[in-house]
């Protein structure tokens, strides 16, 4: 089963630190990235930019239609108001199947902010252990949301130090 992680940074360039660092880690095969995207949001930027990684897409990469429809609505929807508010509870129906649901959605506005940035992971077979150890070397970062269990999850913010 495929799980979809968002980390936040607490650094404009943390996400493609991490990301970098899953790109070597996918080559020891360590861990599958079925897809990936970044958010980065410089201080003095209204927005942020968002990247869907086209190189790492497979078989059970997301569309970028997903990750437009995602960003759209963590980032931008709040800016354009309710007028369209009503026809976002049918695309929210399509989310909740990855594991994003209102809290995941509330989390990531609240957490990802100007000065940050965020790294949302497609991936699958990693070799927990090894990944974690090897994560811990990256600036600072916080779980924001995951589609694992919850037992699963409660260990990997252990892991990290995390408080739910």
């Amino acid at each position: 089963m495929a799980t979809l992680s968002a980390l936040k940074f607490n650094t404009v360039d943390g996400a493609d630190q991490a990301l970098t660092l899953l790109g070597s880690l996918q080559k020891q095969q360590l861990i599958q990235v079925l897809d990936a995207a970044v958010v980065s949001w410089p201080a003095d930027k209204k927005k942020p930019k968002t990247r869907q990684m086209q190189s790492m897409v497979g078989a059970g990469a997301l569309s970028g239609a997903f990750w437009g429809m995602l960003f759209g609505l963590l980032f931008f929807v709040p800016v354009l108001g309710l007028a369209i508010g009503a026809g976002m509870g049918a695309i929210m129906g399509n989310f909740t199947d990855y594991g994003i649901d209102d809290k995941f959605i509330k989390s990531v506005r609240e957490k990802v902010t100007p000065g940050t940035s965020a790294l949302f992971l497609m991936s699958q077979n990693a070799v927990t252990d090894r990944v974690v150890e090897a994560m811990k070397g990256l600036p600072a970062f916080e779980i924001v949301a995951t589609n694992l269990s919850k037992e699963q999850e409660e260990k990997l913010r252990a892991e990290f130090g995390e408080e739910e």
